[in-house]
């Protein structure tokens, strides 16, 4: 790998680097905000750190708010043969076959009783559900900052009226708005539905609900099972508040510099942005072991 004239650093996260760590077996990956650039690219320098780790025989795995058509070019590019947590956990997918490892969907008739409640609130609230790997809304936007990264790429399956297609049990609704909104609705629906739904931000505009038992961590806890990786053997990049439980899982969690707050605090170390080769950076300190990694932040023994 070619080193950059000038090695980006890693600064201290919200929590005190582990000691003691054994060598890194699995890096969980989230998307939009990590590996991803702001144009919704892999840097150079990332994507051959990428493969540099997996020619070690290090399992990389995507861990993304996207349904898999949104991530299988990204998956090509990097040449993945490992399973996919999408939905934030809610769906396990293998890419190769295309085919459903792991589905927890959340009750239809709680997704009918949320949708009631925000329209109540919010007329104008745009609502989209996603059922596996289709998508189906009531109605599309026209407005960049009220759409979903997939839904710049790609159109809905159905566009019809909501009781047309809630009539299953869904993998995640998303409602989508103001930003002012989506944080009221947020806040409000903690006390309106509690431990019923599970819920988290990307993004400002834009809230996703899903079966309240389902995390990015949880997914990727079966994932490094079947793979047979402890989770002080992974390593977990993430930026935004959907990451944090799988930041709390692994053994050993990193945010880049344009990460959420709460992502950064939760994390043992901050690396450059996305923009900036954030996930090269920290696959270059922490498993490729090139260069050294300061003093403050012991990398993992040689593999």
């Amino acid at each position: 790998m070619t080193i950059p004239a000038s090695i980006p650093t890693i600064s201290p996260g919200g929590r005190p680097m582990p000691t003691g760590r054994p060598p890194i077996r699995m890096v969980a990956l989230d998307l939009d905000g990590t590996l991803l650039t702001s144009r919704k690219s892999i840097t150079p320098f990332t994507h051959t750190a990428v493969k540099l780790t997996m020619a070690r025989g290090i399992h990389v795995v995507l861990a993304t708010a996207r349904p898999p058509r949104s991530v299988r070019g990204y998956y090509a590019a990097l040449k993945l043969t490992t399973p996919t947590i999408n939905y934030n956990g809610a769906l396990i997918w293998h890419e190769a076959t295309r085919r459903v490892i792991e589905h927890v969907p959340l009750d239809v008739r709680i997704a009918r009783k949320v949708i009631a409640w925000g329209r109540k609130r919010y007329p104008e609230l745009l609502v989209s559900v996603e059922i596996l790997d289709k998508w189906y809304t009531d109605h599309t936007s026209d407005v960049p900052e009220y759409m979903t990264e997939t839904a710049k790429h790609f159109t809905p399956d159905f566009v019809g009226p909501i009781e047309a297609f809630l009539t299953v049990p869904i993998t995640k609704l998303m409602l989508l708005g103001d930003p002012a909104w989506i944080a009221d609705i947020e806040l409000a629906a903690v006390e309106r539905f509690g431990n019923a739904i599970a819920q988290t931000r990307s993004d400002p505009h834009l809230l996703q609900i899903m079966n309240p038992t389902i995390s990015k961590a949880g997914g990727l806890a079966k994932v490094a099972a079947s793979l047979g990786v402890d989770p002080s053997e992974v390593l977990a990049i993430g930026d935004a508040p959907n990451d944090i439980p799988m930041l709390e899982w692994a053994g050993l969690a990193v945010a880049p510099q344009n990460g959420w707050d709460a992502a950064r605090q939760m994390a043992h170390a901050i690396v450059p942005s996305n923009d900036a080769d954030g996930v090269g950076v920290a696959l270059q300190y922490f498993v490729l072991n090139q260069p050294p990694a300061p003093a403050s932040f012991p990398v993992s023994p040689t593999l």
